[in-house]
């Protein structure tokens, strides 16, 4: 398994206006139809796992660049646009925030029906996705929103998101179905975001012995181990209480562990009551008798394309984003009957803008590009979560 990264952001309350929500999902959509006569389905799940190309998506979408509210926001507008055209566009979102993502099951069965994909091996994926950053890698955050998304093809991706108390912030976590290999064995090509310090983190190479020692512990008669964790870890650690190391719990997971005899790793997660807290504890044990070790660039510019709906780094300018609506679903709609000109007009703007930067040379104040924005604002329909932007007194007094 290929998870493509995770991103950290700081915690935001609050909710999106259904101003913006509206537009968000008629972008979101214009855009997924824009990759999708370019460069086909395998491309839009493709970028969906790149946190970095989420994020820049969430960024030119109008939401605040940094927040954790980009995840579920942006997933909520996809669902919204994408799933009343899943047939026609061949993608579909399942899954979502805190009871929605319960759902994601009996949402990948009813999809699986329609397409004639493996229902059971995508509700296999996705528990599993979510058992992994929440059980195998302990770093923290607890997760709250699991969104599944999935092509008529059946390549998927998986955008979910973990909470921190302790420190306020949000962790997202990516994962792609290319190059399926192993859900326990380094699954991640990279994690972008603040250094948490020493974690468990069971899908290291390094933790490969880790692993097998605790699949032999399986093996092993719960009576049997349950002395061996009294003898060993109780006499020789006398700190250790009865809440960090529950015996009657380990010992009942042990059993069915032996009872359903997983035959790897991956059904050892899938066990039910194999939280965070109980593979810690079997991590720790297996340590304890075997001896072996258990431990382990700029979204931010695409905001100015459509502000921000907390006015950073300046307001929505609402009649700009209708008008790039426009724009794109005027392009899609044309390239569906065959005429291009108005795609390849945007796709020639972005080579225009690439060619451009090879010889600039940056001399901007950006403090004053941003006031200018921000001054300016009114004249574009600015809105924040706050409400309409107004002009200048001096503009109020000759306009009236």
């Amino acid at each position: 398994m290929k998870r493509s990264g995770s991103a950290d952001l700081p915690l935001h309350y609050g909710h999106v206006p259904p101003w913006l929500a509206q537009r968000m999902a008629k972008l979101g959509l214009a855009i997924t139809e824009s990759i999708l006569l370019e460069y086909g389905r395998a491309e839009v799940i493709r970028r969906l796992s790149n946190p970095f190309w989420f994020q820049s998506l969430g960024a030119v979408m109008g939401m605040d660049w940094h927040s954790s509210g980009i995840t579920t926001s942006v997933m909520g507008a996809l669902k919204k646009s994408i799933n009343p055209l899943s047939k026609e566009l061949g993608i579909y979102i399942c899954g979502g925030k805190g009871k929605f993502s319960r759902e994601t099951p009996n949402e990948l069965l009813k999809i699986a029906e329609k397409t004639g994909l493996n229902g059971q091996e995508l509700v296999r994926s996705s528990k599993l996705s979510a058992k992994v950053d929440n059980t195998a890698i302990q770093d923290g955050f607890q997760l709250y929103l699991h969104s599944f998304i999935l092509s008529s093809d059946g390549d998927w991706a998986v955008v979910q998101q973990g909470m921190s108390d302790a420190n306020s912030t949000a962790r997202r976590y990516h994962w792609h179905s290319e190059n399926l290999k192993s859900f326990v064995e380094e699954p991640h090509t990279g994690i972008c975001g603040i250094n948490q310090g020493k974690i468990l983190n069971l899908t290291a190479n390094e933790a490969d012995l880790t692993r097998k020692t605790m699949m032999s512990i399986t093996d092993e008669s719960p009576n049997r181990m349950i002395a061996e964790v009294q003898k060993l870890v109780m006499p020789n650690h006398h700190d250790v209480r009865s809440k960090d190391i529950d015996l009657k719990r380990l010992g009942s997971i042990l059993w069915l562990a032996q009872e359903k005899k997983p035959s790897d790793f991956e059904e050892l997660l899938l066990l039910e009551g194999m939280g965070p807290r109980t593979l810690q504890s079997m991590a720790l044990v297996s340590e304890v008798i075997y001896g072996t070790p258990s431990r382990f660039s700029d979204p931010a510019r695409y905001s100015f394309a459509n502000g921000g709906k907390d006015g950073h780094p300046f307001p929505v300018p609402v009649n700009v984003y209708d008008e790039t609506i426009s724009v794109l679903q005027h392009a899609v709609e044309k390239a569906k009957i065959g005429n291009t000109d108005k795609q390849q007009a945007i796709k020639a703007l972005h080579q225009i803008t690439r060619n451009a930067e090879r010889d600039f040379t940056p001399n901007m104040d950006f403090d004053k590009v941003i006031e200018k924005e921000r001054t300016e604002s009114w004249k574009y329909g600015g809105r924040t979560v706050f409400g309409r932007e107004q002009p200048p007194r001096d503009k109020q007094l000759r306009l009236f």
